[in-house]
């Protein structure tokens, strides 16, 4: 798949967003801090160490591998990049240089092996930003909903961490789509914008619906809301052991990605095999459905006055809608836009072929 300036453009983008996301986090975990909010200002550090360490394993662990496939030996250089916490500075760096020289020097004249190589490089940022996304912004997001419903206000810091994550996000889950589609042979493309904004949406929808049905239930009950999010990580833990996947090399590497799994799972739904998952998918979103509509009844009933009243009609009507329109996009997406495999591919899958480990995205979190 050829490199283009839009795919240089897209890129630089990626680190924009990366960047200033990280600015955000710091900057409010320090005033949070600075008015003496611990508690917050503690879980907002705490999301970005999680999300970050498990980045730089990944990060690292490939890089190994791959200097391994090539034949070279692992530098130390790259061991202390990602202990200062630069994994992911230097693979954009490595990226963007020789994504430069490809779209703007060579043009039509660059070699197949190099395209591969620029694309392998903006894979594995897709792969490495979408762990992020969801181990430290998915929590950022409903951490700072929650201090908005508890004081009914929120200060510009805020508000710009909501965007941020809204944003990364966003920018996360199309940018993976798009790099899974061009890494795989197998996969057809994208035809058009209209099939990235139906799964965009589908994707945020459900995804806000969930998070303010959360941060209700974190005011109903901290500790039923620990339980439940917990009793979700462990499912898809089990869910992904039961699916034995295979998408480290190491043992160790492949127990840390299956819990990360577990982790996004409880955000949203992935194909963590690349098999049907219609039934699995059907009863997650059941399963989503009936325990927001729980949340909701119980709140109705026996209403909470520990966050501002005036938010609590508002809130749930937005729960409902924006649940709908998630649903709905996923049927719209699901029923006539989803690039499907060809047909080849299809039955390779069902024979269990052995496919070869040339890309590590054939492995990962599929659609």
């Amino acid at each position: 798949m050829k490199y283009t300036k839009l795919n240089f453009m897209m890129s630089v983008l990626g680190i924009i967003i990366y960047v200033t996301d990280l600015i955000v986090d710091i900057w409010v975990s320090v005033r949070f801090f600075h008015e003496r909010q611990y508690v917050f200002g503690v879980l907002t550090v705490s999301f970005m160490l999680f999300g970050t360490l498990v980045v730089q394993c990944f990060s690292y662990s490939w890089f190994k591998a791959d200097l391994k496939e090539a034949g070279q030996e692992s530098h130390h250089c790259f061991l202390l990049l990602h202990c200062l916490q630069g994994g992911v500075f230097t693979r954009y760096w490595f990226a963007l240089k020789q994504g430069y020289q490809v779209a703007f020097k060579y043009g039509s004249k660059t070699e197949n092996f190099v395209e591969k190589q620029i694309n392998d490089r903006v894979t594995d940022l897709s792969m490495l930003r979408l762990f992020e996304t969801y181990l430290e912004g998915c929590p950022q997001l409903a951490l700072q909903l929650y201090i908005f419903l508890e004081h009914g206000q929120a200060n510009f810091t805020q508000y710009a961490a909501i965007v941020v994550s809204c944003c990364a996000v966003s920018w996360s889950t199309v940018d993976y789509q798009v790099a899974l589609r061009k890494s795989l042979p197998d996969k057809n493309l994208f035809n058009g914008p209209c099939p990235k904004l139906v799964y965009l949406f589908y994707k945020l929808f459900t995804l806000l619906s969930w998070m303010l049905s959360v941060v209700l239930l974190l005011f109903l009950n901290v500790k039923i809301a620990f339980l439940l999010l917990s009793f979700l990580w462990l499912l898809g833990i089990f869910w992904a052991f039961k699916e034995q996947t295979a998408f480290c090399v190491s043992t160790s590497m492949e127990i840390l990605y299956r819990i990360v799994v577990g982790f996004i799972l409880i955000f949203t739904f992935f194909n963590i095999k690349g098999q049907n998952t219609k039934c699995p998918m059907s009863c997650y979103y059941i399963v989503r459905v009936l325990v927001t509509l729980g949340i909701l009844i119980v709140f109705w009933f026996d209403p909470l006055y520990i966050f501002n009243a005036d938010y609590f009609i508002p809130v749930s009507i937005t729960i409902v809608l924006s649940l709908l329109l998630g649903i709905i996009f996923l049927l719209v997406y699901y029923g006539t836009l989803h690039p499907n495999t060809s047909e080849e591919t299809k039955l390779d899958e069902v024979d269990g072929k052995p496919a070869q480990r040339d890309c590590r995205m054939k492995y990962f979190l599929m659609e």
